[in-house]
C-alpha cells in the first residue's frame, strides 16, 4: 500500500507543477504582448515635417497664446497712440486708420489659412490615435479571450486529473477493503485452527 500511496502523491504534485508551469507560461506570454503594445505606443514612428507644416504649427501655436494676444494689443494701441500724437502732417495712418486696418485684413488672411492647415494635420494625428487605440482595444479583447480559452482548456484538465485522482482513491478504498477483509478472514482462520489444536479439558485436578 505505501508505493501506490507514493506513487499517487508523486502524481498529483507532477499534475499540479504541470498547470503551475501552463499558468506562468500564459502570464509570461501576456506580460510580453503587453510589453510590445506599450513599447509602440511609447515610442511611435517618428513624423516628417516639411518645412510648411513646421511653420504652420509654429504659428498655429503662436497664434493661440497669450503672447500673441498680448504683442498684438500693444502694437495696435501703439499704433493708435501714435497716429494720434504726431502732427497731422506726418501722420503714416491717420484717422479713420485704412492701414491698420488693411494690415489685420491682411494678417487675417495668412493666419487663417495657415491655423487651418495645424488643424488639419492635428486632425490626422488624432484620427491616426483613434486607429491606435481601436488596435490595442481590439488586442487586448483578442488576448483575454484567448486567456479564457486556456483557463479553459486549465479547468478541463485538472477536472480530468480530478476525476482520475478520484478513481485512484476508490482504487485504494477498495484495495483497503479486500485486505481488511482478508486480513479477518485470516485472523478467524488462525481462531479457529487454534480453538482446534488446543487439547481437551481434563477434568479438575483431585
Amino acid at each position: 500500500m505505501n508505493p501506490q500511496k507514493g506513487r499517487y502523491i508523486h502524481d498529483l504534485m507532477n499534475t499540479e507543477n504541470d498547470h503551475l508551469k501552463k499558468l506562468h507560461e500564459i502570464v509570461c506570454q501576456a506580460v510580453e504582448q503587453e510589453k510590445l503594445i506599450l513599447q509602440n505606443i511609447e515610442k511611435p514612428s517618428s513624423e516628417k515635417l516639411t518645412t510648411g507644416q513646421r511653420i504652420a504649427d509654429q504659428v498655429a501655436r503662436f497664434g493661440g497664446s497669450w503672447k500673441f494676444i498680448i504683442s498684438f494689443a500693444v502694437i495696435l494701441i501703439g499704433w493708435i497712440i501714435i497716429n494720434m500724437q504726431l502732427p497731422e502732417g506726418k501722420r503714416f495712418d491717420p484717422f479713420p486708420f485704412i492701414l491698420l486696418n488693411l494690415v489685420l485684413s491682411c494678417l487675417a488672411a495668412i493666419q487663417a489659412p495657415v491655423i487651418m492647415m495645424s488643424q488639419n494635420r492635428q486632425e490626422e494625428k488624432d484620427r491616426k490615435r483613434n486607429e491606435n487605440d481601436y488596435i490595442v482595444n481590439l488586442k487586448a479583447e483578442i488576448e483575454i479571450r484567448t486567456l479564457h480559452q486556456k483557463m479553459d482548456l486549465l479547468l478541463e484538465e485538472q477536472f480530468k486529473k480530478l476525476m482520475e485522482a478520484q478513481a485512484d482513491q476508490i482504487r485504494l478504498l477498495q484495495s483497503l477493503i479486500r485486505d481488511e477483509a482478508k486480513l479477518k478472514e485470516a485472523n478467524k482462520k488462525t481462531a479457529e485452527e487454534g480453538s482446534k489444536k488446543m487439547p481437551p479439558d481434563a477434568g479438575g485436578t483431585a
